[in-house]
């Protein structure tokens, strides 16, 4: 299938508003305009309407200032363009290719630069920008919203799938409160390589299509000790099925919005969720049970990778339960349950071993959201279910890192011998990601000798606790266990689960800085490597990114700032 140019992006997406009568004809500060079509996929407005689904209201104010909203899901607002030069410096090919139907090509076109830094927009085409609360870092902070985030489109693929777009650090909206609406060259690196790189972990996330940067200068105190610094502004164009969040019905809860939140959520359902029918009376109750279950699971998966995402406020937590509003996260290195990448996290709330705590804490507050839409029997049926989380949550972990030992079937041991390791490799410091990948490549034999190779440095490091030959034993007879598995199947299954390069801190600061310096070569290699996380790679050898992380990394800090 020949996939499409530019000629075809600019003015599907200008049809996007078209589609939907709530939306006002104002012109933007940019226009783009061209002739063509976009070819398999199809065009349909943002989330405001669909065929014969009520549409979802409109700020009718259309003045660009910051001020407290009411009865409606979305604001118009508009990119501002940077003032300085701007330069494409990062895409991902498949984003453009598999997801938006694109040829590559179209990103050497100054109208593609324009379209995805926010210079311009598709022509009669009105962004938007999404109204939203949330509980942050455990209490209730009001309106928040997308205070530097912009759609500006929703595509259907050939595929049949619905992406909708959006741009970050794109410029002020009605929900910057005290922002300047942009995003700095850091943050906007690490969001870029992260989502595409949890993509590839086989982790549900939004993705990302580009990366611009731009000369127009962005003041930042980095860790709000007062030391405030000139950096470069970003834009990167996301992309996700959804970028509504539990934070999406609760402010329409606390406002008592109740007729509004009944739309949102029956369209998050219609769009989202086909198997729930609309005309079941209970349809709110499965949906709850599903948020509730694929939470579970997300979060099983981000500790099954040792990730930390560092800001789970319920503003972060998507409905469609994907990783999305990356910032300061992390992935741990040495295993800590105490872990905290965010160093404005200073009750340490949201470390990695709080996760699926904070995911229970969250769920709670969607169920609170939810209550006054349910009756008494439902709201019962509802607390169950929240009540079922942990069970949902234990099950999965443990199924994750029975299989990242190579476990097949059940043993009356697995708990424990998760334990057990994981005990070990607290106190031994041992590095979270290359202890599970040095088990997937060692051999049988190698353990049972407990001759640890130089090159297994981090099982080198277990090895030095007094109780990790009981652990040995205990690991040995259970993989024995395993009905019809050979030593070589259980390092090929265990290779395909256990990744050998994750976006360490270090790697990231290290791309980074170079960055900084306009030079992106950091950037690529990192996209390049994290696309197959689970393939030895010779230029990632050579970039160290599976040895001890470097003596620098542990002064490494990532804040809330971007």
């Amino acid at each position: 299938m020949r996939r499409r140019g530019l000629s075809g992006l600019l003015p599907c997406w200008a049809l996007l508003s078209a589609a939907s009568a709530c939306l006002p004809s104002a012109p933007g500060p940019g226009h783009c305009a061209s002739a063509g079509g976009w070819g398999p996929g199809s065009c349909r407005g943002p989330p405001l309407s669909s065929g014969s689904r009520p549409a979802l209201p409109v700020d009718p104010v259309q003045e660009n200032y910051v001020r407290q909203v009411r009865d409606c899901i979305f604001s118009v607002a508009y990119p501002t363009p940077f003032k300085s030069r701007v330069l494409l410096v990062a895409i991902s090919k498949v984003v453009l290719e598999e997801i938006l139907d694109l040829d590559v090509s179209v990103t050497e076109t100054d109208d593609f630069l324009q379209l995805v830094s926010g210079g311009k927009v598709g022509f009669g085409f009105v962004p938007l920008a999404h109204r939203y609360g949330g509980h942050q870092f455990g209490s209730w902070a009001g309106q928040l919203g997308d205070g530097r985030a912009h759609m500006i489109g929703v595509y259907t693929n050939r595929y049949g799938e619905r992406w909708e777009l959006q741009l970050k650090g794109s410029g002020k909206t009605p929900y910057s409160r005290d922002g300047d609406g942009r995003a700095v060259l850091r943050s906007s690196v690490r969001e870029f390589l992260c989502s595409e790189a949890m993509h590839y972990l086989g982790i549900p996330t939004s993705r990302a299509a580009s990366l611009v940067v731009s000369d127009d200068d962005v003041w930042r105190d980095q860790f709000y000790n007062g030391n405030v610094k000139k950096e470069r502004g970003a834009v990167v164009l996301r992309v996700a099925k959804s970028w509504f969040r539990i934070g999406s019905l609760e402010i329409l809860a606390h406002s008592g919005e109740l007729d509004l939140q009944r739309s949102l959520l029956d369209f998050i359902i219609q769009e989202h969720f086909p198997s729930i029918s609309m005309n079941d009376s209970n349809r709110y109750l499965d949906f709850f049970s599903r948020v509730v279950s694929e939470t579970a699971n997300l979060i099983a998966l981000w500790m099954s990778v040792g990730f930390a995402h560092g800001v789970c406020n319920t503003d972060n937590f998507s409905l469609l339960s994907i990783t999305i509003d990356y910032g300061p996260f992390g992935f741990m290195e040495s295993y800590d349950p105490d872990f905290v990448p965010n160093t404005s996290d200073d009750e340490r709330r949201y470390k990695i071993g709080n996760q699926a705590n904070v995911g229970l804490f969250n769920l709670d507050k969607l169920l609170q959201a939810l209550k006054p839409l349910l009756d008494s029997r439902q709201k019962q049926l509802a607390f169950q279910i929240v009540e079922g989380y942990s069970s949902h949550y234990y099950l999965r972990f443990t199924e994750l890192f029975k299989a990242k030992l190579g476990f097949l079937g059940e043993g009356e041991d697995d708990h424990y011998l998760i334990a057990f390791l994981l005990r070990l490799m607290e106190d031994t410091k041992a590095d979270f990601t290359m202890t599970f990948r040095q088990l997937s490549e060692i051999t049988q034999d190698q353990l049972k000798e407990l001759h640890i190779p130089k090159e297994y440095w981090a099982l080198q490091d277990l090895a030095k606790h007094k109780f990790f030959s009981d652990w040995v034993t205990m690991y040995l007879l259970r993989l024995r266990r395993n009905k019809g598995d050979s030593d070589s199947r259980r390092r090929k299954r265990m290779t395909s689960i256990n990744p050998r390069y994750v976006l360490r801190n270090w790697m990231a600061e290290s791309a980074i800085r170079k960055a900084e310096m306009n030079d992106f070569s950091g950037v690529h290699l990192l996209q390049q490597v994290l696309q197959h996380p689970f393939q030895r790679q010779s230029v990632a050898e050579k970039a160290g990114y599976a040895l001890h992380p470097p003596t620098w990394a542990k002064d490494l800090k990532v804040s809330c700032s971007s």
